[in-house]
């Protein structure tokens, strides 16, 4: 081998990977320490401002694989939930509340375009920041733009919209909770009612209490669901404007909706352990894992904030998804309360 050819070519990358590789190991082993302590003793809320501050300090060693693992996370987390929810709960919860969730969803949708218009906000963009404040925050958006077409860009201006609101949540929503001494149940409804993520939701549902949580999962889960009628309404509205178009009419044969199936294997967890009492038996622990895992998620969640990320977001989106998220919040609230909703 020719020694002396290589080294003007491999010598550089060889000092790189030696300048930069301490740096990744201190990165992996702080990475560790701090989800190990969290993991242990640290709250959902602390959890995702530990996350932001080590994005922002630190630096996430594994960022190119972050998104995929708090995805799938996230969802065995809601699976394992199921385990610690009675079956009959959760579908009364989703029948009693189908109307009160198609108001606030329809209501959501037409202030959120009427909003985009009068901020002059893209179209696009309106659409998805209002689906996702009025169903289940970064699913629904990735479901809507499958169908619109979006760009990166505007996903991700609309994601980190709800980002900043979901991490505002986190921490307001228990504390009116207590301070307006609403019941378990209460918050449980209005916590699956006007947050976004269900990572935040379930993070807010922990804070206040177990019954809390379950209220707000199965309210959460039975909203998420909406997603599958909006897509297809958006694609069938679509395909009626963008007949005569080429492009229009090849994206009205191929547009691809992304359903939560993981809605289904909490369900199946759901009556498993209601109507198995083995399986039940080790429902205290499954949710306990989850619990420890919902911690993990909320902090990848933090991680994923970048200060790109915030610039990216406009003044326009934040106050079209702050509007949005406070009239749905105080709406859907004063409901609860004024009309002694129940879930």
């Amino acid at each position: 081998m020719n020694a002396a050819g290589h080294a003007g070519v491999s010598n550089p990358p060889h000092s790189q990977t030696q300048a930069t590789l301490p740096g990744d190991y201190a990165r992996v082993v702080a990475l560790v320490v701090v989800v190990t302590g969290l993991i242990l003793w640290a709250s959902p809320p602390t959890a995702l401002v530990a996350g932001i501050l080590f994005a922002l300090l630190i630096g996430h060693p594994f960022a190119h694989w972050n998104h995929k693992v708090t995805k799938w996370l996230l969802q065995v987390c809601v699976v394992l939930l199921g385990f610690g929810m009675n079956l009959p709960v959760v579908l009364r919860l989703g029948f009693d509340g189908s109307l009160f969730a198609a108001t606030t969803i329809g209501t959501t949708l037409l202030l959120g375009r009427w909003l985009g218009r009068r901020l002059a906000l893209g179209s696009k963009t309106s659409l998805l920041v209002s689906a996702g404040t009025a169903i289940c925050g970064g699913s629904a958006i990735a479901a809507v733009s499958s169908v619109i077409g979006a760009s990166e860009a505007e996903i991700a201006v609309s994601i980190g919209t709800i980002f900043l609101l979901n991490a505002v949540a986190l921490y307001v929503f228990p504390l009116a909770g207590h301070v307006l001494h609403l019941s378990q149940a209460q918050f449980g409804l209005w916590a699956g009612v006007a947050i976004h993520d269900i990572s935040s939701v379930v993070g807010a549902g922990l804070s206040y209490g177990h019954d809390a949580l379950q209220t707000a999962i199965a309210v959460k889960l039975s909203r998420t669901l909406w997603i599958v009628p909006l897509t297809l309404a958006i694609a069938f509205r679509l395909s009626r404007q963008k007949r005569a178009e080429v492009d229009g009419s090849r994206r009205a044969k191929h547009f691809k909706i992304s359903v939560p199936w993981f809605i289904g294997f909490f369900l199946l967890a759901s009556l498993l352990s209601s109507y198995v009492p083995t399986i039940s038996g080790w429902a205290p622990h499954l949710s306990e894992i989850a619990r420890r895992g919902m911690i993990l998620v909320l902090f990848l969640i933090g991680t994923s904030l970048s200060v790109r990320a915030l610039r990216a977001v406009g003044w326009r989106t934040v106050a079209s998804g702050l509007t949005l998220w406070l009239v749905i919040s105080v709406g859907s609230l004063l409901a609860i309360t004024s009309l002694h909703l129940k879930p």
